[in-house]
């Protein structure tokens, strides 16, 4: 099955490659997951504007990733969690998505939620450290402050 790739995936290529994989793999995971589209000569016109897209929001080696690295780890960030029990038991987790409008509403650079690395679910409120992933060679850490919000 010829696909045309949307998102990169691991060990396949990136945003805007053309790949051929088994049919399984393209119907059954890559997209539902939206991470492929199939491969038509109409489909092939849309490959320019997904690498004019990808190159966009892309990191531009490793000097651009260590600035980003720089600007992130110096922020204060804090998420308001919609509920939570009186112990600080979050109704349910803290999602990359929710932390990467955080890192936003922090004044941080706009960050793919993709490249949020979460090692453990974050359902309390407090603090909690997650890593980024910025270029191959360069991670970053940060602290992301959950409250509960009062109602």
């Amino acid at each position: 099955m010829k696909l045309i790739l949307t998102a990169p995936v691991e060990k396949l290529g990136i945003a805007g490659d053309v790949v051929e994989v088994k049919d399984g793999y393209g119907r059954n995971f890559l997209m539902p997951q939206g991470k492929a589209i199939r491969w038509t000569r109409g489909a092939e016109k849309q490959i320019e504007g997904i690498k004019r897209a990808r190159d966009a929001r892309e990191i531009r080696g490793i000097e651009h990733a260590n600035e980003i690295k720089a600007q992130l780890e110096g922020l204060e960030v804090t998420y308001a969690a919609q509920a939570a029990s009186a112990e600080g038991k979050l109704f349910g987790a803290v999602t990359a998505a929710d932390v990467a409008k955080a890192i936003k509403a922090a004044g941080g650079p706009a960050i793919d939620k993709r490249a949020i690395e979460i090692a453990k679910p974050i359902k309390t409120a407090g603090a909690h450290l997650v890593g980024i992933k910025l270029h191959e060679a360069v991670s970053a850490h940060l602290t992301v402050n959950v409250t509960a919000a009062s109602k």
